[in-house]
């Protein structure tokens, strides 16, 4: 990699432990005014400090994060398609690497669909993305989407799409958790695993155990959106998670971060 890219990577991958805690807020590109982010301001700032990234689309970077917050932006580039298509895999590039480099992005992410309609599609736009970023010494985000089927989640589907995507030149993926194996999608992909939230669960706790569990089976990290900015105590959350991916602590210790207490040292 060009200084330029492992500098910008670095600043979202934290060099000390190799972890990172990314925020996820670009659920408006194609879901529209999500519950707790109709104000993208409103629910960034007070997170902000705690995210090691942030990822959105470039609308939320000029409306709701000013220019003067030192937050790594993961700009999301590919887009398309709305939440009332059936068919969710139809993207496009929509973003220019040019763009990115104006918005001063520290890397750039798109989806991939494996298996989906659109699937070569969304592999070629990878690849152009990543040769694009090579030159501009952006590092690529490969998410592997799976629209609307959840039942895709399985260590054998994630592991063909995180290793594609890794062969594609990602410098970084984003993926679901999956049970069991999740070990084995790590081992399978030789860039680093950022695990996605994905839709709130049903307590904090379970969110604390999704953020443990990936540590535990050797993920870089999470990208969390719907179960921070969605909880009851979203700062106390993200200060939780944070917790969990850089401290170690255990989902119970965690717990009580969230309530308030101090993270461990």
């Amino acid at each position: 990699m060009v200084w330029g890219l492992q500098n910008r990577l670095a600043r979202i991958i934290r060099p000390g432990d190799g972890h990172t805690v990314m925020l996820a807020a670009d659920h408006g590109y194609f879901l529209g005014p999500t519950r707790k982010i109709e104000i993208p301001r409103k629910t960034l700032e007070p997170l902000l400090p705690y995210a090691d990234a942030v990822m959105v689309t470039r609308g939320v970077v000029r409306t709701s994060i000013d220019p003067d917050a030192n937050v790594p932006i993961v700009l999301r580039v590919s887009g398309g398609a709305s939440v009332l298509n059936e068919d969710l895999s139809n993207e496009k590039i929509t973003t220019s690497m040019r763009e990115a480099v104006r918005l001063n992005a520290s890397a750039v992410a798109l989806s991939i669909f494996v298996g989906a309609p659109h699937e070569h599609e969304s592999l070629v736009n990878l690849g152009h993305l990543v040769d694009e970023g090579e030159e501009a010494g952006l590092p690529v985000l490969a998410v592997t989407a799976v629209g609307k089927e959840l039942e895709k989640r399985d260590a054998r589907y994630l592991g063909l799409a995180t290793r594609i995507a890794a062969e594609f030149g990602a410098h970084f993926v984003k993926t679901y958790f999956c049970e069991p194996d999740f070990d084995k999608v790590v081992e399978g992909c030789p860039v680093p695993l950022v695990v996605a939230g994905g839709p709130k669960l049903e307590t904090e706790l379970d969110a604390l155990e999704l953020a443990h569990n990936s540590i535990q089976a050797g993920a870089a990290g999470v990208d969390m959106g719907r179960n921070i900015w969605q909880s009851s105590n979203p700062v106390g959350m993200i200060r939780a998670i944070r917790a969990v991916v850089h401290d170690r602590a255990t989902p119970k210790e965690a717990l009580d971060v969230l309530k308030g207490g101090k993270p461990r040292k």
